[in-house]
C-alpha cells in the first residue's frame, strides 16, 4: 500500500533539496576559485565578459570530449588544459 505524502512532507523534501543545491554550488565555486588562485588568474584584471567567454570556450572543449566518448578524448584535452608540463608558460606564483 502506497503511503500518502503530506504537503508538509513534500515541503520538507523541497527544502532539503534546495540546501543540497546550495551546497553543491558553493563547493563548485570554491573549486573554481582555488583553480583561479593557483593559476594566477585571480590576480589579473580581466573583464567579466572576457572571463565568461573563456569559460564558455573551456566548456565547449570539454563537452566535445564527452560526446566523443570517455576513451582518450577527454583525457587528452585535460592534459592540454595546463599548457603542458614544463613549458615556459608555467610560472610559479610563490614570492
Amino acid at each position: 500500500m502506497a503511503v500518502k505524502s503530506s504537503i508538509s512532507d513534500i515541503d520538507a523534501q523541497i527544502e532539503k533539496l534546495r540546501e543540497r543545491r546550495r551546497n553543491l554550488i558553493v563547493k563548485s565555486a570554491d573549486r573554481f576559485a582555488r583553480a583561479a588562485t593557483k593559476s594566477g588568474l585571480a590576480e589579473m584584471e580581466i573583464a567579466d565578459e572576457e572571463v565568461d567567454r573563456i569559460f564558455e570556450e573551456i566548456a565547449v572543449r570539454f563537452r566535445r570530449g564527452e560526446k566523443k566518448g570517455a576513451s582518450g578524448a577527454s583525457a587528452s584535452t585535460r592534459g592540454q588544459a595546463g599548457g603542458g608540463t614544463g613549458t615556459p608558460a608555467a610560472v610559479s606564483h610563490d614570492v
